[in-house]
């Protein structure tokens, strides 16, 4: 008999049959599994380009940047805090310039990680491109630091008596195409887990933290502490729901975008200082290979 599969916008056609009594106008087994083959593979294609263009049809230029992957696999990965980008046209006010380059504008180290791993996985990614302290998308519109007004007890100009037209702005042009973005990719793909990835500071107000990677979640236990142990096993000084948790809303977009789709959802916090070790990062991208293999 025969059978059709769609590709892209037509169809193609192929044999399908049992292993003896081909007649002469069948073709061998090996040539129908290479078509079928091909036609999984435009199946795939096509997926990824009309994910693509869902989401370049939104003006997510400045919100969103798109990492190619295999869509059939096991992840999605995001990364909320992966610029100290300001785009035009925001800009630091001088008072301000001391935090570019800190945690509280960005997460340090995370996006060349989430570019590492998400490579080695082949895996797709939705980094952001702008300051999270310019609006945080890894919070709810309702919290209170979804635009931070203070640092290391400082004032953050940049958010000081903010309107609600500028909050308002903000949440248009970056907050709803970040996560617009991440939605697309997740509803396309066939992934079992949303996966961020964030860093955290060695020293946040004067406290040293000697943790090396926690594992962030709310109601996915089980993965998460196989995930811990996994990472434990392999040297890692790791701890469940540490130096944040998940279970309070700081794992809010992974969460978010997961329970929208029935998908899972896990982040993970790694040490700034460690992260920019070439040899930590290694270690780091192999454990988690290892772990979603």
């Amino acid at each position: 008999m025969t059978r059709s599969a769609s590709a892209g916008s037509g169809k193609v056609r192929f044999v399908v049959g049992v292993r003896h009594g081909f007649s002469s106008s069948h073709r061998p087994h090996r040539l129908r599994f290479r078509v079928y083959r091909s036609i999984v593979q435009c199946h795939r294609r096509a997926r990824l380009f009309e994910t693509l263009l869902t989401i370049r049809r939104m003006d997510w230029t400045d919100a969103a940047e798109l990492i190619d992957g295999d869509l059939e696999g096991r992840l999605v990965f995001t990364c909320e805090h992966a610029s100290a980008a300001l785009p035009e046209p925001w800009t630091w006010p001088p008072q301000d310039r001391w935090l570019v380059d800190t945690h509280w504008a960005i997460d340090i180290g995370a996006a060349d990680f989430t570019r590492r791993v998400a490579a080695r996985l082949q895996a797709p990614a939705v980094l952001s491109r702008f300051s999270r302290l310019l609006i945080d998308p890894n919070r709810p519109l309702d919290s209170d630091t979804l635009f931070r007004e203070s640092a290391d007890g400082r004032t953050v100009h940049l958010n000081e008596s903010l309107l609600e037209a500028e909050r308002k702005r903000r949440i248009e042009r970056f907050y709803h195409p970040y996560h617009a973005a991440v939605s697309s990719l997740v509803e396309r793909s066939a992934c079992d887990t949303v996966f961020s990835i964030h860093t955290f500071t060695d020293d946040y107000e004067g406290e040293k933290r000697h943790l090396e990677v926690g594992v962030l979640f709310d109601e996915d236990e089980e993965p998460a502490y196989r995930l811990v142990k996994h990472l434990a096993n392999a040297g890692f000084h790791v701890a469940p729901n540490e130096p944040w948790s998940g279970k309070v809303g700081l794992a809010y977009s992974p969460v978010r975008h997961a329970r929208e789709f029935g998908r899972r959802a896990l982040e993970i916090e790694a040490r700034q200082d460690l992260i920019l070790e070439e040899s930590f990062r290694e270690r780091l991208a192999e454990a988690l290979a290892g772990f979603f293999s």
